[in-house]
């Protein structure tokens, strides 16, 4: 598996592309401040960037540059107060798919001045014509950890791996064994493994992902057995928990334990720091709360966010209550655009409310007797056939943005919702959002994690 990688926003990579290439023919530079996020494998965030003007450089050939360390010193002062890693880019316009004997010089003079100032892992990285990146960090005896993924993340998905840097930018085709080929080097994280989410965890696993992380805090119960894939009526006796269920069936399908169960809630710092490991992200929960924390998870790690939900709305008939609909949505969110709550799935009252819910035992009960169906107290609703809908639009939208094969632009399916009973597709694209600043962008695992208080150091659990 990966141990290092290098993540930005596609909004970042399109700026660096823009300064690195203007058209001259002559190699340019930026210095990026990235975060680090703890773990199994080491995730390098990219949250400032400092350009370098091409006037202030006293030197510009199409195979070398000389620039001042005014620009570095920028980058070191923004770095210190963290001690964040600082990555030197620059670019080669002739499009020579690796390190130089020059880049190689220039690292071992300038790389030991930042050490000395801030931290104790640093590095540089070069961007290609066609917008390919790869990287290399360094620890303090100057010894090379090849950075073996760069991802960057927008309306479309981008990887660029240290070990092929001479393939095109184009992605691999979708649902080819080059895609098979390619996610088995990426991490997937599913917070919640129940009626939509074990089907979306079961669908990434055959698709080939390397590792599986799936987040649930709840056990297996008799009522869960018709809509919960791989269950047993023996799971629920005995009340397991059903990431260790989904997590037991799905490693027999492989000669290696690729998938983790992590047995939390969600709002818990071991959850979350699960998730952080990840480069793709499935929401497939039935609460706000936990919908509020994975947008946090999308800005904070920089990662893809996929979230799907359904629902049976119902009308009063003279019969009694009839479907009026049944419908899922599938949101696609990305760390530098509309978020969730940007978007109105939550709000501020809707999740005091949940809270309060939660707090009054009685009005909780009333809220688990409600279940999916509007109106009707089903505890064991036959839903698996609409889950199964929903769950495969939110694994295609993945596919979609990662390997495109629409005809039209990403950006114009930040939302798909279907009504089965009018047989309705409807599409929202981003631009249709209104999007707000957020300050956990990129800021990975600073204290308060994710902005939020509950989640203090000392609770791991």
């Amino acid at each position: 598996m990966i141990p290092c990688t290098l993540t930005m926003t596609q909004h970042v990579h399109g700026q660096l592309r823009e300064h690195l290439f203007p058209g001259d023919g002559k190699e340019a530079a930026a210095v990026l401040v990235c975060t680090r996020v703890p773990g199994r494998r080491l995730r390098l965030l990219v949250r400032d960037v400092v350009p370098v003007p091409y006037e202030m450089c006293s030197r510009r050939e199409p195979d070398s540059l000389t620039w001042p360390s005014d620009y570095i010193e920028k980058a070191i002062d923004l770095a210190q107060p963290e001690q964040l890693s600082i990555i030197l880019l620059h670019s080669h316009p002739g499009g020579t798919p690796d390190f130089s004997v020059v880049d190689d010089r220039s690292d071992r003079e300038i790389i030991p001045s930042i050490f000395q100032a801030c931290g104790n892992l640093h590095g540089s990285a070069v961007m290609l014509p066609n917008g390919v990146v790869f990287a290399r960090m360094y620890e303090p005896e100057m010894r090379a950890i090849p950075v073996d993924l760069v991802c960057a993340i927008g309306p479309d998905l981008h990887f660029w791996w240290g070990k092929d840097r001479s393939r095109p930018a184009a992605r691999p085709m979708a649902f080819t064994s080059a895609m098979t080929e390619e996610l088995a080097g990426l991490t997937a994280c599913v917070i919640g493994v129940s009626g939509t989410g074990s089907i979306v965890a079961e669908q990434l696993c055959r698709l080939g992902f390397g590792r599986v992380i799936v987040i649930d805090h709840d056990k297996v119960e008799a009522k869960n057995l018709n809509r919960i894939l791989n269950t047993t009526k023996r799971d629920a006796d005995m009340k397991l928990p059903k990431v260790a269920v989904f997590a037991d069936r799905a490693n027999q399908y492989r000669d290696v334990q690729y998938v983790m169960p992590v047995d939390a809630d969600v709002l818990t710092r071991k959850a979350v720091f699960a998730a952080a490991q990840a480069d793709v992200l499935f929401c497939c929960v039935d609460t706000l709360r936990a919908r509020s924390v994975a947008d946090l998870l999308c800005k904070a790690f920089l990662l893809p966010l996929f979230d799907v939900g359904v629902a049976i709305p119902t009308r009063a008939t003279p019969g009694g209550r009839a479907i009026d609909e049944a419908t899922g949505r599938i949101d696609y969110v990305h760390p530098a655009g509309s978020s969730l709550f940007d978007r109105g799935i939550y709000t501020a009252a809707t999740l005091a409310a949940e809270a309060l819910a939660e707090a009054d035992p009685q009005a909780h009960a009333d809220q688990v007797r409600r279940g999916y169906i509007d109106g009707v107290p089903e505890q064991a609703p036959a839903v698996i056939a609409l889950n199964m809908r929903a769950a495969s639009a939110c694994v295609m939208e993945f596919i979609a943005r990662a390997y495109p094969f629409r005809h039209e632009s990403n950006t114009w399916y930040a939302r798909t919702r279907f009504m089965l009973a009018e047989c309705v597709e409807e599409y929202t694209g981003e631009q249709e959002f209104t999007r707000s600043e957020s300050t956990q962008l990129a800021r990975g695992a600073e204290e308060p994690l994710l902005g939020m208080p509950i989640l203090c150091e000392g609770d791991d659990e």
